[in-house]
């Protein structure tokens, strides 16, 4: 796992062959244009900017395969991002299931109180409850 700090001093590192590159390129330029150039030192400076830019090449491949890897959710080691998406949603469904919750308990609620109300006016009709009045009239 690479921490960020890592990726930053990755590409600082790339950063530094780049300039490399470029004061090589910059070189071979010089020597060239001199009246009594030296091919070898032409030479040696075009080599060390090959050599350079095939570095900077493979590394800056390898920080856009890892970009890339990340960006599409795919789970890598070096990375949170797939692991951060799984606990959004997590808490997404969470959130989701308490307002279910939360609205059956409010149906719940309002369908007992219903209930509670509707029933005083019942045994108040029946002088008792229902199943005292019921027998008493079927024993006489």
């Amino acid at each position: 796992m690479t921490a960020p700090i890592e990726r930053l001093s990755i590409l600082e590192a790339i950063e530094k062959d780049i300039i490399t590159c470029l004061h090589s390129a910059g070189q071979v330029f010089v020597e060239l244009s001199k009246e009594k150039s030296s091919l070898k030192q032409a030479e040696n400076h075009t080599q060390t900017f090959l050599k350079t830019l095939g570095q900077v090449e493979s590394r800056l491949t390898e920080q856009i395969n890892y970009l890339t890897q990340v960006s599409t959710g795919q789970p890598h080691e070096g990375s949170g991002y797939s692991s951060q998406k799984v606990l959004q949603m997590a808490w997404h469904r969470l959130e989701h299931a308490r307002s279910r919750v939360n609205e059956l308990d409010r149906l719940r609620m309002k369908h007992l109180q219903g209930r509670t109300a509707a029933r005083p006016i019942q045994s108040g009709s029946n002088g008792g409850n229902g199943s005292t009045a019921s027998t008493s009239g079927s024993a006489s």
